[in-house]
């Protein structure tokens, strides 16, 4: 008899643990899409996650169904997001500080993964992931989100890199010392290069030869075309979409596509409506001067009381602005995904979504990673096969990312570190 209770006892847990495993599908996702999507090792490359970590004390861990961020391991979870790339973005106004604030944005995701042993994971290369991937945990990468954060120093880059950081955006919206950004290549007050300086080709092949996979979202066409002529390896857009659907400087064009294929890189869409929608970027831009006048009033409020401008507070306000602005439908930002893959080719795609960095102002149907799901049931409703799904939600990155650590190895036995 007791062998029979301790035997009924072991089945209910099994069941529990089966049932607490098994996530509901969101609305509108069928059984076959989730199969699909389950089956799959889905890598998002770039989530501002890491701000809120450090500058809230924002727990992966939490539960909370109010919390407006995008993720969380349970969000994770019930998306199964398999693997994220953390920004690691520093804000210029940390100038003569940048390595520092990038120091501590690395620590705080570190202490995520040390908090949550049993579901989250440091990740430092493709067998990591397909490690964490079967231990069914979250594998935590990073990204560095502006070259400026390394102070043009080639020993700082290596040391990022061996700390854990995987790629990095060569600018972000601010040109730095070595390389023009598209965010200001258009203001006459701020010195060009025309692309890369000769460091910067430099910056370029030390990425390759470390291991580093370049990253050319945010950065001015020029310096994309220098980019992608110098490296030896496969490079990524981690967060970008499609300029001839939308037209912001941010978004690549399809002779910019074409190049990133032909180079056997991966543009990983961004989730930004004003990156994803026409109309959406439009009414953004239209009320640009009276959000960032309301914006910088805000942070200069906080100066002059002598406080530090909260990352939540900061996003509050933005969300209010963007609030203003209907949201797209999910359709905009699966056409940018659809039209990426018939230029560039569906090995060419994937999923870049700049989670807890929009502000709420994802397309409609897309709250949280949760909702990764509908997604994969929108490109099945488009007539992609499932082999093709795997490959936008995080083959073709595995695959990029694979080959980086492939060229690196080649260049180490052939080259010394350069100075």
């Amino acid at each position: 008899m007791e062998r029979i209770v301790r035997a009924l006892s072991a089945l209910l847990l099994l069941t529990l643990t089966v049932s607490a495993q098994t996530q509901a599908a969101p609305a509108g996702v069928s059984a076959r899409a989730m199969q699909i999507h389950n089956s799959a090792i889905v890598v998002d490359t770039h989530a501002d996650t890491p701000q809120r970590f450090l500058d809230e004390g924002f727990d992966i861990g939490n539960s909370d169904p109010n919390d407006p961020g995008h993720i969380s391991l349970d969000k994770a979870r019930a998306g199964n997001l398999g693997a994220e790339f953390f920004s690691i973005w520093v804000e210029p106004s940390f100038k003569g500080q940048y390595a520092h604030r990038a120091l501590d944005l690395i620590d705080s995701v570190y202490q995520q993964a040390d908090r949550h042993p049993d579901r989250m994971m440091m990740a430092f290369s493709v067998a990591d992931i397909e490690r964490a991937h079967k231990e069914k945990k979250l594998a935590a990468l990073m990204g560095i989100e502006g070259g400026h954060a390394i102070e043009n120093d080639m020993r700082l880059l290596r040391d990022f890199y061996r700390l854990g950081v995987r790629y990095m955006t060569l600018t972000w919206s601010n040109t730095n010392e070595w390389a023009d950004s598209s965010g200001d290549i258009d203001d006459p007050k701020v010195e060009h290069h025309n692309g890369l300086t000769d460091f910067g080709k430099q910056v370029v092949l030390e990425m390759n030869r470390i291991g580093m996979m370049v990253d050319i979202s945010h950065v001015a066409d020029k310096t994309f075309y220098d980019a992608v002529a110098v490296s030896k390896a496969p490079v990524i857009a981690s967060h970008s979409s499609a300029r001839a659907l939308t037209n912001a400087p941010r978004n690549m064009t399809d002779d910019m596509l074409r190049a990133v294929a032909k180079n056997n890189g991966v543009v990983m869409v961004n989730f930004y409506s004003a990156f994803d929608d026409e109309n959406f970027r439009k009414a953004a831009d239209a009320m640009a001067k009276e959000r960032d006048a309301a914006m910088e009033a805000f942070i200069a409020q906080h100066k002059a009381e002598g406080k530090p401008v909260p990352y939540a507070e900061y996003d509050r306000i933005e969300r209010e602005w963007m609030a203003k602005i209907p949201r797209p439908p999910l359709k905009s930002l699966i056409d940018h995904i659809d039209h990426i893959a018939k230029v560039a080719g569906v090995d060419h795609v994937g999923l870049g979504s700049d989670f807890d960095g929009v502000s709420g102002a994802t397309p409609a149907g897309i709250d949280s990673a949760a909702d990764l799901p509908k997604i994969t049931q929108a490109l099945l409703d488009r007539g992609y096969s499932a082999d093709d799904i795997h490959k936008i939600l995080g083959g073709n990155l595995l695959r990029a990312f694979g080959e980086v650590e492939q060229v690196s190895h080649e260049l180490q036995a052939a080259q010394p570190a350069a100075k």
